[in-house]
């Protein structure tokens, strides 16, 4: 990481810090599943794939996400798309954007339509890239990410350039089970790997479930209104006799829950639309 800093001139963005931070935790699986979502061979173009990312940034209203990736939709998409302009997109990524935004927005009310004539694997492809940053962008608002001078450049064009990849001597910290599929993985890392929490604490704070003392209002604001959230909170937190890595765990669990609250909706979504 000082190696990094020096080489580019500037501190190490608060995202590399939070990716490097618990790898065996949280990274290894979410940066599987991002480097295919965002630049693996895709219905979708890389720009696109940056547009919805920017989408759902605004949709959780996170200042460090909307900046970032309204530049990488400027960078990966080379002038196909205005970030600016929703008019530009084409009429399948205005289609399936409508989709992803109502799987977060309303869960338990998401229907496929509008999506005729959208590929079914588009759609999953779509539903990974809102997976992502569902994640991403809540625990941005939680932890407090900001761009710092001469990232916004620097970081934008390091992350298109690599994409997506970080070298996987940085990521090793134990063992790295495979489950069969990446969201798997993704689920039962943040579920069963080695933590300070208790595994039915994760638990409830991914399923939504209630939780004890003063979790039960952080992780609802994380899940429901992550840009919410403020020093005070992290505050209460220790005050509480919290630590960081306890901190860090139960964020990380309630906010992919979440996430995965509107992924599976989405996925079930489909399934109804194929077997009916």
């Amino acid at each position: 990481m000082k190696l990094t800093s020096a080489t580019s001139r500037v501190d190490s963005p608060d995202i590399v810090k939070m990716l490097l931070y618990r790898p065996g935790f949280l990274t290894r699986p979410l940066l599987d599943l991002t480097a295919d979502a965002m630049r693996g061979p895709s219905y979708w173009t890389a720009g696109e794939r940056e547009y919805l990312a920017m989408c759902t940034a605004r949709l959780h209203q996170c200042p460090f996400c909307i900046d970032s990736h309204t530049e990488l939709t400027r960078i990966a998409g080379h002038g196909e798309i205005d970030p600016d302009d929703p008019g530009s997109a084409r009429p399948h990524l205005r289609a399936v954007r409508e989709f992803l935004d109502l799987t977060s927005r309303a869960p338990d009310s998401v229907t496929t339509a509008g999506l005729d004539g959208l590929p079914e694997q588009a759609v999953r492809e779509a539903l990974n890239v809102g997976l992502v940053w569902n994640i991403v962008n809540r625990l941005a608002n939680a932890f407090g990410f900001v761009l710092r001078e001469g990232q916004l450049y620097s970081g934008t064009r390091a992350l298109h350039r690599f994409g997506y990849r970080f070298p996987a001597f940085l990521l090793a910290e134990g063992p790295a089970p495979d489950h069969g599929d990446v969201v798997t993985n993704l689920r039962r890392s943040v579920l069963d790997a080695p933590a300070t929490t208790d595994p039915a604490l994760r638990a409830a704070a991914v399923a939504g479930d209630p939780l004890p003392g003063p979790w039960q209002s952080y992780a609802t604001t994380v899940r429901e209104a992550s840009y919410r959230t403020t020093d005070d909170d992290m505050d209460r937190l220790t005050v509480a006799g919290y630590s960081e890595d306890q901190i860090f765990e139960v964020t990380v669990a309630a906010t992919v829950g979440a996430a995965l609250r509107s992924f599976d909706a989405g996925r079930n979504a489909l399934e109804r639309k194929t077997t009916g």
